[in-house]
């Protein structure tokens, strides 16, 4: 049986489209100048549904520090937060968007986090003040965090405009008054983020500690 002319119309469509994506470089700097490293970037597809979330993702507890830093993720995804440590943490978040605790244990916990509400996610250890990470909930599977250089690629978006942001710890005021647009087809593209960011207020790790106790 031959194919109606509509399916093939559709299936050129979408190879069409397979053949346009293209990628997106992001280059953050703060406002003098520096490399901004630990930044989020993402793009959201005008009027586009989002692609299913990955099913899991990371945040570990090494040497007393939470590894990343600064995670990104889609809504909807489950992160699993491993104590790496001979020692137990008490993980929890007070944000709006996602408030949890994970009383002090070690290993794994049985359950993984579920984010999800869109926002930004500061985590804490109520045993250790200077362990602070943050995690970014995005409504896209378009992002990247930056590099020590700044810079993130977006790879594999397809044809069509994008809103793209950028979210920093650190950023003065909210990433959609630095929102640029810009329409992506083949090949690669860039654009420049000049950050406001507040001076970096977090707690100092004690200095001289060892093994013995919590500390």
């Amino acid at each position: 049986m031959r194919p109606s002319r509509g399916f093939v119309v559709l299936t050129v469509l979408v190879f069409a489209g397979d053949l346009l994506a293209g990628s997106l470089e992001v280059i953050v700097k703060d406002d003098k100048g520096r490399p901004g490293s630990d930044a989020v970037a993402y793009a959201v597809a005008a009027g586009a549904a989002s692609a299913a979330p990955k099913k899991q993702a990371v945040v570990d507890q090494r040497d007393k520090q939470f590894v990343p830093y600064v995670t990104a993720v889609q809504v909807g995804t489950a992160v699993i937060f491993p104590n790496s440590d001979n020692i137990r943490h008490h993980v929890y978040s007070f944000s709006p968007a996602k408030k949890f605790e994970l009383p002090l244990y070690s290993g794994v916990p049985a359950e993984p986090v579920v984010f999800d509400k869109v926002g930004f996610i500061t985590l804490g250890c109520n045993i250790h003040d200077w362990m602070i990470a943050y995690v970014a909930v995005l409504p896209t599977p378009y992002f990247q965090v930056t590099r020590q250089d700044g810079r993130a690629v977006l790879k594999d978006l397809p044809a069509g405009q994008y809103t793209v942001q950028v979210w920093h710890p650190a950023l003065k005021g909210q990433p959609e008054a630095l929102a640029q647009r810009i329409d992506v087809g083949g090949g690669t593209k860039s654009l420049l983020f000049t950050l406001p960011l507040k001076h970096d207020v977090r707690a100092k790790r004690a200095p001289g500690l060892t093994t013995g106790g919590y500390r």
